[in-house]
């Protein structure tokens, strides 16, 4: 066994752990982090930890080194830098001409690649994004509420665009 890494917690601590534990809208991974330092306080050794959540000996270490500097912020991932990936309204505009103009219809990846082919700076100047597929439908997706679009065979990442 390694150095013993043992957290103490008050009754209050105990309780919030617990309840995060069971919380729905806390993401899974803050959700483990508290396990783990539920955990230690009762006694595991790291290794028994990092066994019994199936990770790396390392992991449970940063893990409780966050808890014990951070406290339960510590459980949260910090914010990721940059601003969000958007899409530029040109080429948006763009698309739905072509969907006009065609009168066929497209697939995610038809989209993207038909963007990313005829309108190489497209949604990449200003913002260093990738046109992938399942992003690539649906800024259109949620302009078909607005714009009147009929949507054929909508699924979770397989749209079927075409404007009447």
């Amino acid at each position: 066994m390694g150095k013993r890494l043992q957290t103490m917690l008050t009754a209050d601590e105990e309780r919030t752990l617990r309840e995060l534990r069971r919380a729905t809208t806390v993401p899974q991974r803050v959700k483990d982090r508290a396990e783990v330092v539920r955990l230690s306080h009762h006694g595991l050794y790291v290794e028994q930890i990092a066994s019994f959540c199936d990770w790396n000996v390392r992991t449970v270490r940063e893990t409780l080194n966050r808890w014990n500097n951070n406290g339960l912020g510590g459980l949260w991932d910090a914010p990721h830098p940059g601003a969000k990936r958007r899409w530029q309204p040109e080429d948006l505009d763009y698309l739905e001409s072509c969907l006009r103009e065609e009168g066929r219809t497209y697939n995610s990846r038809q989209l993207s690649q038909k963007l990313e082919t005829e309108r190489p700076l497209g949604m990449t100047s200003g913002y260093n994004a990738d046109l992938t597929a399942p992003r690539a439908s649906r800024p259109l997706w949620k302009k078909r509420f607005l714009c009147g679009f009929n949507c054929i065979n909508a699924s979770a990442h397989w749209f079927h665009i075409s404007i009447p």
